[in-house]
């Protein structure tokens, strides 16, 4: 609730409503709260709620079918990365030690995380697109987010020493 004007202004960006921006906020807020989601650190909290509020926003406006996209899908992206790493607070190592880490990953690891986390897809529609099942996507995404955890603890360890 810290971060309230933040996360509205990421979904007012989007949406350029308030009203809608308000209800975009309070719905990211109740998802955080019930889905029973744990996150390691305030900013892995605040990355989620702002890439969350970025798509509500996105399917609000869809929803609208009359209301324009003010900005492009490239603008609001680069604002979800400016976003992001202002809300991890260390962002230049801790950011610089996860692109490390996605870069080391094989590449349909990287696809799977991008389906899942930049294109936005939920896992059911990740496991149809990749002809898997869903348990096996849910698997796979928390043994990738294990292992990205490792190294980024990993090469923080090194550079801090």
């Amino acid at each position: 609730m810290g971060q309230r004007d933040r996360v509205s202004a990421a979904a007012w960006l989007v949406v350029r409503d308030a009203h809608a921006a308000e209800d975009i906020f309070q719905n990211v807020a109740l998802k955080a709260m019930t889905r029973g989601a744990q996150f390691e650190s305030d900013g892995e909290l605040m990355s989620w709620a702002f890439i969350t509020a970025r798509r509500e926003g996105i399917d609000w406006l869809r929803r609208q079918r009359n209301a324009p996209v003010c900005l492009d899908d490239t603008i609001l992206g680069l604002l979800e990365q400016e976003w992001a790493a202002a809300a991890l607070g260390q962002a230049g190592s801790r950011g610089q030690a996860l692109r490390d880490c996605l870069e080391e990953l094989p590449a349909k690891s990287r696809d799977l995380l991008k389906r899942r986390y930049f294109d936005g897809h939920a896992c059911e529609a990740v496991a149809a697109q990749l002809g898997t099942k869903l348990d096996a996507v849910y698997k796979r995404l928390s043994r990738l987010h294990r292992s990205l955890r490792t190294c980024i603890e990993t090469k923080l360890a090194l550079t801090a020493g």
